[in-house]
């Protein structure tokens, strides 16, 4: 028999009055009673070893799980099937409208908003109804600023809900953000065509004006009145550029340079005749940036406009610009930018400033809030910003006024400065052709060009052109210039017709011509074969201009033998 369990010995001790006689018939009762206390003591500490287990598990598992509440962005609500709080962990403590302390024991619909509150209380019912996930995003403004959620309302146990709060504010800002370049996407495929076929009719309009006035004397009235013609058809010009900005051939041809003088200059034009003035704060070791100055102009020009309209009694605008490491800047902003060196525009007025609710709308085409304002300034704004690979954004504050920041890639390229002297040969004499798909502009080119001394040809499209130059060269006349439009609709356009110009004559001297000002082909033309580039719509000068240049740039420094005696 083992050894006697002390509970057993101090029970027969008393039995037995301390005798040490047991009679023989007891000893398998007394050696089972043994065995069960002993197994008894065994199981009891099992039992205990496994709740002290159990207990460290818990804790460690609770403390895992109250880190890993701690590390979500989450709120996570329990509720009762009524929707009284009765316990919140997790998350950020900034994205409730009182203390945490302060929401224990309340009800999770009883927010200080009835909408609000209708809707929170519906998807709850609605969760306890279906034993299911139930999802709904609102927002709400918490410390002066409009945050957006999403609440997931799931049940737990019979008498209780889970419902998990989620700060979605970036994901709405990158929806809209994303949904503002489709729309600026749409508009392009509008404004393009529009653009250019309005830079057409402006070719005809502006042309013949500049030809009227050759055959007008400077000194009579109507000189006069053509003159101012003109620069109506300039300003529709610009009016064209801008449409362009939308188009997918608006993409800007850049240039490395710095931004200093285009924020002086653009400003200082823009605030003549205001009762505005500026103050610039240029760093002096900017970094260059690779941009196109005329679309950038465009775009300083549009918030100077702005900011001075917000300023009708007057005031200051300060115009900043500094290198930005955007590392920084990308975590407090929220900035959508892939690099890290920047240059930081600033433009910033003393005006009436922007409401919050319109603030997120301000870039969206057609939003203004002026009467007589037409809502594609800071759209257009954006969208050249955009396509600089650049961000464009705004702060503002009522009755203290408006900031905005642009953000431009910083360039490694050095910046070259470009000067020469345009010089425009009078009397030319030579064959030229011309293609071009709309007949108003085939009628007014021919017009210019004889007047300047030249004898002409047309085509309505590339293939018709290269039947015409084919049929000169075998007949001895050959053309010395061929000006081709860039886009025909359902035809042979320009950038088609050159190669098989080249091919047919390797000495070809064509321009290239597109109402599509900013297309890449008229910015890399000699890439494309082509000598020359005239944009739509062109004054007789500036089409005397691109002749003189095809004279010299084709194939060679030198100028190509058999053209002397033509020019």
């Amino acid at each position: 028999m083992k050894q006697t369990h002390s509970l057993l010995k101090r029970q027969l001790k008393r039995y037995l009055g301390g005798q040490n006689f047991m009679p023989k018939e007891w000893q398998d009762f007394i050696e089972a009673v043994n065995n069960a206390y002993c197994q008894s003591d065994n199981d009891r500490n099992m039992l205990e070893r496994s709740l002290e287990l159990s207990s460290q598990e818990l804790l460690q598992a609770n403390s895992e799980l109250r880190a890993i509440f701690q590390a979500f962005p989450d709120l996570f609500f329990r509720l009762d099937n009524e929707g009284t709080i009765l316990d919140c962990k997790g998350g950020i403590t900034t994205d409730l409208y009182i203390p945490l302390e302060n929401l224990l024991g309340k009800r999770f619909h009883g927010v200080p908003f009835e909408e609000l509150g209708n809707k929170l209380l519906e998807a709850i019912h609605q969760a306890r109804e279906t034993k299911s996930i139930v999802s709904i995003e609102y927002s709400m403004r918490i410390q002066e600023q409009e945050n957006f959620y999403e609440a997931r309302l799931l049940p737990l146990l019979e008498d209780q809900i889970i419902a998990i709060i989620r700060n979605i504010t970036e994901r709405k800002r990158m929806q809209g953000e994303l949904l503002r370049v489709q729309k600026l996407e749409s508009i392009s495929i509008l404004a393009g065509g529009i653009a250019h076929d309005f830079n057409n009719i402006l070719t005809a309009i502006l042309g013949n004006i500049s030809l009227a006035k050759m055959y007008a004397n400077p000194e009579d009235k109507i000189c006069e009145k053509l003159t101012e013609a003109e620069k109506a058809s300039v300003r529709a010009k610009d009016l064209t550029q801008q449409l362009l900005t939308f188009s997918k051939g608006g993409q800007p041809i850049v240039k490395t340079a710095h931004v200093t003088r285009l924020l002086k200059d653009t400003t200082s034009f823009a605030l003549t005749g205001s009762n505005v003035r500026c103050e610039f704060f240029m760093s002096e070791d900017l970094w260059p940036v690779e941009m196109d100055e005329g679309q950038m102009s465009q775009v300083i020009n549009n918030l100077v406009i702005n900011a001075v309209k917000s300023m009708p009694k007057g005031g200051t605008i300060k115009v900043w610009a500094e290198n930005a490491t955007v590392g920084t800047e990308r975590t407090k902003q929220s900035l959508p930018l892939e690099g890290e060196n920047y240059v930081k525009i600033s433009i910033q007025d003393q005006g009436i400033g922007i409401p919050k609710e319109h603030l997120r709308k301000i870039f969206d085409p057609y939003f203004t809030t002026r009467k007589k304002g037409s809502g594609l300034g800071l759209a257009i704004s954006y969208s050249i910003v955009q396509k600089h690979h650049g961000y464009i954004t705004a702060e503002s504050e009522l009755g203290v006024g408006t900031t905005f920041h642009i953000f431009l890639p910083a360039s490694e390229k050095e910046v070259i400065t470009e000067t020469h002297a345009k010089e425009i040969v009078r009397g030319e004499k030579g064959r030229v052709l011309i293609m071009d798909d709309e007949e108003i502009v085939r009628d007014v080119a021919s017009g210019m060009l004889e007047h300047i001394g030249y004898e002409v040809e047309v085509a309505k499209d590339g293939a018709e052109a290269i039947a015409l130059y084919e049929q000169a060269q075998e007949s001895q006349v050959p053309f010395d210039v061929v000006i081709l439009d860039l886009t025909v609709p359902g035809g042979m356009g320009g950038k088609e017709t050159i190669e098989k110009l080249i091919e047919l004559d390797p000495q070809a001297k064509a321009i290239v011509s597109s109402g599509y000002s900013t297309d890449p082909v008229m910015s890399d033309f000699r890439e494309y074969g082509f000598s020359s580039v005239v944009s739509k719509p062109y004054k007789i000068e500036e089409l005397r201009e691109a002749l003189h240049k095809a004279r010299w740039t084709l194939g060679a420094s030198e100028q190509p033998t058999g053209l002397q005696s033509r020019w």
